[in-house]
């Protein structure tokens, strides 16, 4: 017996753009939060001004309590890849890498991103790594179009990434275990959208998908280890790691970015 692919949800444009006001949201919570992540401060009170933020719009943060997730942010410190928790304990310092994945629910809908930011001054090597991550991301982003297969996008991700290595001199690794989603009513939909690729395979892209676009790569080994927790993963070889996501619609008229600021 065959087994049936679930069909990616379809949304109309008010449908998306009651997303990008969820979208908004989200935007406007990182916005604080980068202003915030300085040296002495905890990723706990990050994690308060998050909640703060995301309630005073009216929405609900989409990760408090998601299958017992303890917080309204993840906050991945150095060699922490995704889903860090946030802790009192955990104070920033200079130096410090971190990445803050952020999500909201307004009025039903998800939206969803991550940004990774330098605290104080960081190494050279670690501004690279961040911005070779958000590159990867854009170019994932511009690769969703109509017409284009899903690994189109994971290609395209995967072809940044290894253009960064040889313009850095650094072998990034590439993380495999994790990476994009559909998006809408929920926050983890149909499909998985893989980092890594040969192009041309999936499902076709079409006008009211919308997908959560999010590459991870590291200074070091694509080994990754989850900790004790059940929720914080890290690099195998205690190298630093960066996360870069978007919620892209797909449109017509290209790539819609429901999660960018306003005015950028």
């Amino acid at each position: 017996m065959l087994r049936r692919r679930t069909p990616i949800e379809i949304k109309t444009p008010a449908e998306l753009d009651a997303m990008r006001a969820a979208g908004l949201v989200v935007a406007r919570t990182l916005a604080l939060l980068s202003v915030a992540a300085k040296p002495g401060v905890s990723t706990a009170s990050l994690d308060e001004l998050a909640e703060q933020s995301i309630r005073e719009a009216g929405a609900v943060p989409s990760f408090k309590g998601y299958h017992g997730f303890p917080a309204s942010i993840c906050a991945s410190v150095n060699d922490q890849i995704v889903h860090g928790i946030p802790a009192k304990t955990t104070v920033l310092a200079e130096g410090d890498l971190i990445s803050i994945d952020c999500g909201a629910i307004l009025d039903g809908w998800h939206g969803d991103s991550a940004v990774t930011l330098a605290v104080g001054e960081v190494s050279a090597a670690d501004k690279a790594l961040s911005e070779a991550t958000k590159a990867a991301m854009w170019a994932g982003v511009e690769a969703a179009v109509p017409g284009a297969r899903l690994t189109d996008i994971s290609h395209a991700v995967q072809s940044s990434a290894d253009r960064s290595s040889a313009a850095d001199g650094i072998a990034y690794g590439q993380i495999v275990e994790y990476g994009g989603h559909g998006i809408g009513r929920e926050m983890h939909m149909d499909p998985f959208l893989p980092n890594v690729g040969k192009p041309g395979k999936g499902p076709r892209l079409e006008v009211g998908m919308a997908l959560a676009i999010e590459p991870m790569l590291t200074g070091g080994s694509n080994e990754t280890v989850e900790l004790e927790d059940g929720w914080t993963v890290i690099t195998g070889d205690g190298s630093r790691a960066a996360h870069w996501e978007h919620t892209v619609a797909i449109t017509a008229d290209g790539p819609r970015v429901l999660t960018l600021a306003e005015g950028a």
